[in-house]
């Protein structure tokens, strides 16, 4: 028996939708050589990550093996699989591979931290593949809600592995290549070891549907509006925005894009060629000077992001540009779980003003970029791995996928980030457990998520703060009253004194009483302090505040 093996070793993206990280390996156990297939980013919430600015996954487990990590490949160019290169590049050190479109984003990324964008090789299409160690790994074009997105073909001297990358099965695109089940049978006929998947739609029970089928739907919408057209998208998502400009064009209607991230995925898309015939653009200006019912607008904020174009204009105006009653504001995007309540809030903000909105309830103006159930089935049948290992999805999609892949004869493996896959011989087994989690971007720097930072910003939040402060003399006697500074609490407490007064009032007679060992011992006295401040709190307003003692002595 070999003593080689394949390891698969998700740090991110399997068990959560967002920040992917999947690693791959192959040799002797323990001193495997490793590439890493994405490495993205997730978004933070108000509620439980307040003030943080991204969320990144935590791969220490890789930066103490960067000796062995041979290079990283990028599937394609969301944020959720590219979005970290930049942060976390200096820790790795490794040359980044990928398809022409993705590799224009990912420079623009290793610029924005100051990394020669240099280190991004452009790739070729399968069936050209690239030397990693090991590995062989070539991209096998697949359709995707952004351009050239594509599935990694990794060949190892035990077999060949396929890593779907985020996928739907689209015959007719508009923007990047269309699905080719024949290409796929022709990679796939001498045998697949793994097929490591998407499971994001595994709950959908209906066929996929093509980009090219919201086209007319879109175009009626536009063509019979009355006043100014306002539609929002994902970005990135070339083909989308090319349909709505279109619509906009074929109407009579000048368009303009708003937003940096919109110019910015257009502008990429024209450098590498993947993008022809897109209409012609004015831009903010001139299109204050139009009549608005011959202005067609195609904005960022789509998921209610408060910088976004959509929220700027949901709030009043934004580059000279106001709705107005009648104006027509079209959704052309599902809205991501977690991120209802920013729409919602732009939806009755414009309502407010009088402008129609129009959302994706029905179906008619938005597809998905993920395979659906028979399309994850149809895939399976062309391929023909040994092994299923979902990835890409929360617990539940992961776990349906397993169920799905065994329904139909194959070996299913539910592996969530940290367990680390053998998927050599013909029976896949858990090699071991890694420590994996989150690392937070915060302002600018990285902070581990259970360094304590966000907690306590947390708990400031919903328990208020007091500052208490002490002087005490040479002599360990306290020089006047201890004095409070408070800050998120209401002024009045139950005793319909001011909050500040009682506070104050029985820290004072709690130094008066305190023995002299406690007034020489700062930990003493800081915990007695505490101890006073949120009873007291407690009593007044019943919440217990986060309380900062600082001690100053006089020597």
């Amino acid at each position: 028996m070999s003593s080689e093996r394949i390891i698969y070793l998700p740090l991110g993206g399997a068990g959560e939708i967002g920040m992917n990280a999947y690693v791959y390996g192959y040799g002797a156990p323990d001193k495997e050589r490793l590439i890493l297939v994405d490495l993205g980013v997730t978004f933070p919430d108000m509620d439980g990550t307040p003030g943080v600015d991204l969320i990144l996954p935590d791969i220490t487990w890789l930066r103490e093996r960067r000796d062995r990590l041979e290079a990283i490949f990028i599937t394609h160019a969301h944020e959720d699989h590219v979005g970290a290169i930049g942060h976390f590049w200096e820790q790795l050190g490794a040359p980044i591979h990928a398809r022409a479109f993705t590799a224009n984003i990912a420079r623009r990324k290793m610029e924005e931290h100051a990394h020669s964008p240099e280190t991004v090789r452009t790739a070729s299409a399968w069936p050209a593949q690239v030397e990693a160690g090991p590995f062989k790994v070539g991209f096998l074009p697949i359709s995707h809600s952004i351009p050239e997105s594509s599935a990694l073909v990794i060949d190892t001297p035990e077999g060949r592995v396929i890593h779907s990358g985020d996928f739907k099965l689209d015959k007719t695109p508009l923007v990047g290549e269309p699905w080719d089940p024949e290409l796929w049978a022709e990679v796939s006929k001498d045998g697949v070891k793994a097929l490591i998947c998407d499971s994001t739609n595994v709950f959908s029970p209906a066929p996929g549907r093509s980009e090219a089928s919201i086209g007319p739907e879109i175009e009626a919408l536009v063509s019979e509006a009355k006043g100014m057209v306002v539609a929002t998208t994902f970005a990135s998502n070339v083909a989308r925005v090319k349909t709505l400009a279109e619509a906009g064009d074929r109407a009579g209607r000048s368009v303009c894009l708003l937003g940096r991230a919109m110019r910015r995925m257009i502008e990429a898309s024209v450098e590498t060629g993947v993008l022809k015939g897109f209409p012609k653009v004015i831009g903010p200006e001139d299109a204050t000077q139009i009549p608005r019912e011959n202005v067609m607008l195609i904005v960022t904020g789509s998921q209610g992001e408060r910088r976004a174009a959509s929220a700027q204009l949901a709030r009043g105006k934004y580059n000279g540009i106001t709705l107005k009653e009648g104006d027509l504001f079209l959704f052309s995007s599902k809205t991501i779980p977690g991120n209802e309540k920013g729409v919602i809030r732009i939806m009755n903000q414009f309502s407010e003003m009088g402008v129609d909105v129009v959302d994706d309830a029905g179906g008619r103006y938005h597809v998905s970029g993920h395979a659906n159930r028979p399309d994850l089935e149809t895939l399976q049948d062309v391929v023909k791995p040994q092994v299923v290992v979902p990835m890409h999805g929360e617990h539940r999609h992961l776990r349906e996928h397993v169920k799905l892949a065994q329904s139909r004869g194959r070996t299913g493996v539910l592996a969530v980030n940290g367990m680390m896959i053998d998927l050599s011989g013909n029976s896949p087994t858990v090699a071991e457990y890694v420590e994996t989690g989150r690392t937070y971007v915060d302002g600018t720097v990285q902070i581990g998520a259970l360094d304590g930072v966000v907690r306590d910003r947390i708990r400031m939040a919903l328990n208020g703060h007091v500052i208490v402060t002490v002087i005490l003399d040479e002599d360990d006697e306290p020089l006047g009253e201890p004095w409070c500074d408070l800050m998120g609490l209401p002024e009045m407490g139950r005793s319909h004194a001011p909050l500040i007064e009682v506070l104050e009032e029985d820290l004072s007679q709690f130094l008066g009483r305190a023995g002299d060992k406690t007034l020489a011992d700062d930990d003493k006295l800081e915990e007695g302090l505490k101890r006073v401040a949120r009873q007291t709190a407690q009593a007044e307003i019943g919440k217990k505040p986060e309380v900062t003692v600082v001690v100053s002595r006089l020597s």
